[in-house]
């Protein structure tokens, strides 16, 4: 979308809504971060809606679901942005979302997407992150590390971190049935679960673990930001778990014209640009820019449910980990 197309969208979605200068998005912390894809998004959007864009930052997507289902139609939220495409069957059951009224034909992801509620605006293959100067032995396997491996690492936690969340995912799509001992058998090189990936991250490059929950994109902001290639992601023969995060209208939006504007502006040109080199995620819109260190990166395979069926079994799958993790 060219910016001169991005902007007649805009100014049209104005017509009916002169009054309305506010957008309230309710999204993860590290989105709304100095160093984060937040303020340059607000400072982008601001310069052509006439509007006051505010970010609200929770701890992590699940959180946000999890708020979404507490308040309910009385959510002063606009938009919900950092959902993933996990937890986008459980979201839309809340039937709290507007259309997007978006023809998303022209986007890159790693499967098709055809949803009328959830706009992606960027997405990203987990990965267990390790410092090369510190691991020698990197399991080349889910299963080498679960079972074989006598690596130390930090995850997530599933019921609140969509990052554990993945992790959950990915050991259910490699063990299946066998999942819970599988758990089991990873909670005895696990050091600790945090709640979100700042803290596993921090904790990880203070040396408390060998590895870290993360993403395969990971190693790109440590090329370009520090200049080390000693960080790298572990490429597993089973594939990878893959995330895409997701933004939504609320349809209780009193601005919900504006917040649609929005929905259109994240896959726009413009915004697709500051994705990668501020989230360290995969843009969605094919030829957006990218940091150099970018085509440095692992190519895993790809691993994913549906979000219907996580729906179905996530509150089974988190009861599975709970009783391993307690062990």
């Amino acid at each position: 979308m060219t910016s001169l197309r991005f902007k007649c969208i805009l100014l049209a979605g104005f017509i009916g809504v002169a009054n309305a200068d506010d957008l309230t998005i309710y999204t993860y912390e590290s989105f709304t971060s100095e160093w984060g894809p937040g303020p340059v998004l607000e400072e982008k959007f601001e310069a052509v809606c006439e509007c006051d864009v505010r970010f609200v930052g929770l701890e992590d997507g699940v959180a946000l679901l999890n708020r979404l289902r507490l308040e309910g139609s009385q959510t002063e939220a606009d938009i919900i942005l950092g959902l993933d495409d996990g937890l986008v069957a459980e979201a839309t059951q809340l039937n709290l979302l507007a259309e997007h009224g978006l023809s998303l034909s022209g986007l890159s992801l790693p499967y098709s997407w055809k949803d009328r509620y959830f706009v992606p605006y960027d997405y990203g293959h987990f990965a267990f992150v390790y410092d090369d100067t510190r691991v020698s032995q990197v399991p080349s396997s889910l299963r080498e590390l679960v079972e074989t491996s006598d690596v130390s690492i930090i995850y997530q936690d599933p019921r609140v971190s969509t990052v554990g969340q993945g992790l959950m995912l990915w050991i259910k799509s490699v063990y299946g049935a066998n999942s819970g001992d599988a758990w089991t058998k990873l909670q005895k090189k696990t050091v600790t679960v945090t709640p979100g990936w700042s803290e596993a991250y921090a904790l990880f490059q203070e040396g408390k673990s060998d590895m870290v929950l993360s993403y395969a994109t990971s190693p790109a902001y440590h090329l370009t930001w520090e200049d080390t290639d000693k960080y790298k992601a572990a490429e597993f023969s089973e594939g990878h778990y893959v995330q895409i995060e997701v933004a939504a209208a609320l349809a209780s939006s009193e601005n919900l014209t504006l917040a649609r504007s929005f929905l259109g502006f994240l896959v726009s040109q413009e915004a697709q640009d500051v994705f990668a080199g501020t989230n360290w995620m995969w843009p969605v819109l094919p030829g957006a820019e990218k940091p150099e260190a970018f085509g440095q990166l692992i190519a895993p395979e790809t691993l994913y449910f549906r979000s219907e069926d996580v729906a179905a079994q996530r509150r089974d799958w988190i009861k599975e980990w709970r009783n391993a993790a307690s062990q």
